[in-house]
C-alpha cells in the first residue's frame, strides 16, 4: 500500500474505513492530493466498500464537497458503496442545503455505518 499522506486507511471486516488527518480541507492542491489518495484506493487497490470518518474534519471547502462527489461517483462506477459518519452539525448542515444528503449515505458513528455495509 502505498504511503498515505492526506488520510489514515484501515481495514474492518472487509470496508476500508478512512479517518481525514486534516481539520481543515481548504487548499486546493491539498484537495487534490486527497482526492488521488482516495481514488486510488479504488483504481489501484481495488477497495470497493468504503466508510468516510470525519471526526477529525472541522472544515470543508466547496472543492472539498466537489472531490467528494467525484469519489462517490467514482466508488459507485465500481460497483462499490460508501458512508460518511461522524460529520459534525455545522458541516453536516452544508450537506443538508446543497441537497448533498440525497446523493450520500450519511450514519453518525462509524459502528453504525459498518452494520450497514
Amino acid at each position: 500500500m502505498p504511503q498515505q499522506n492526506r488520510i489514515k486507511v484501515s481495514d474492518s471486516g472487509g470496508v476500508t474505513v478512512v479517518t481525514f488527518a486534516d481539520s481543515k480541507i481548504i487548499d486546493e492542491d491539498e484537495i487534490q492530493e486527497l482526492g488521488q489518495e482516495l481514488y486510488d484506493l479504488v483504481e489501484r487497490e481495488d477497495h470497493r466498500k468504503f466508510v468516510l470518518n470525519f471526526s477529525h474534519v472541522e472544515f470543508l471547502s466547496s472543492a472539498a464537497l466537489g472531490k467528494l462527489i467525484s469519489f462517490e461517483k467514482k466508488v459507485s462506477s465500481h460497483s462499490g458503496e460508501l458512508i460518511l459518519t461522524n460529520i459534525r452539525p455545522e458541516i453536516y448542515e452544508v450537506f443538508a442545503i446543497t441537497k448533498l444528503t440525497k446523493l450520500f449515505t450519511i450514519k453518525d458513528d462509524e459502528a453504525d455505518a459498518l452494520a450497514v455495509l
